[in-house]
């Protein structure tokens, strides 16, 4: 059960829609590795804190040795979820199923792209620097080709006339992007 729940997690959800295989490889050895421990802790009568202990310092070493995105690191932690909650309700097997079916769908429906699809964060190098925060605003659309919903100057250089600008914002429609990416 455990396997059909993080091959649906990591081919049939996150690397259909974030295409980095070298996490998809990580999310199911991750998985498979803490089930195996888990299943051994179980069956040894190991203080369960032990084992939880030892999973969150290699989880957080793991996860500071990469740059890796937020989305990435909830698509980490429900793997983590997931070899957890097989291992320790595998006596359980319906209970195990039902956490699994939940896990998932939290996953399918928080991650989808038609809930939160054209919000985008960039940061941005800017070879101006602008005084005026609506000259900024309008030349960050401009060159995003969206609207900005919020934007933070992070960095300013005057000596070679740059700034870094933290942005969020929202992508232009489908058949837009297309029409403008031909011009």
């Amino acid at each position: 059960m455990d396997l059909a729940a993080i091959i649906t997690l990591a081919y049939g959800l996150y690397f259909r829609r974030h295409h980095r295989r070298d996490l998809l490889f990580a999310y199911v050895a991750l998985n498979v590795g803490i089930f195996a421990v888990v299943s051994l802790l179980l069956v040894q009568r190991v203080d369960l804190a032990v084992g939880f202990g030892l999973f969150g310092v290699l989880a957080i070493i793991r996860l500071r040795s990469d740059e890796i995105t937020q989305e990435e690191i909830a698509y980490y932690f429900v793997a983590i979820a997931l070899g957890l909650v097989n291992a320790i309700a595998a006596t359980w097997p319906l209970t195990a199923l039902f956490l699994d079916v939940v896990l998932l769908a939290v996953m399918y429906v928080a991650d989808h792209p038609g809930l939160l699809g054209r919000t985008r964060h960039q940061v941005v190098t800017l070879d101006v620097v602008h005084s005026d925060p609506g000259l900024l605003r309008a030349d960050l659309e401009s060159r995003l080709g969206g609207r900005v919903l919020q934007c933070a100057v992070t960095q300013i250089d005057y000596v070679r006339d740059s700034c870094v600008v933290d942005v969020r914002f929202e992508a232009p429609r489908a058949g837009k992007a297309q029409v403008g990416a031909w011009r």
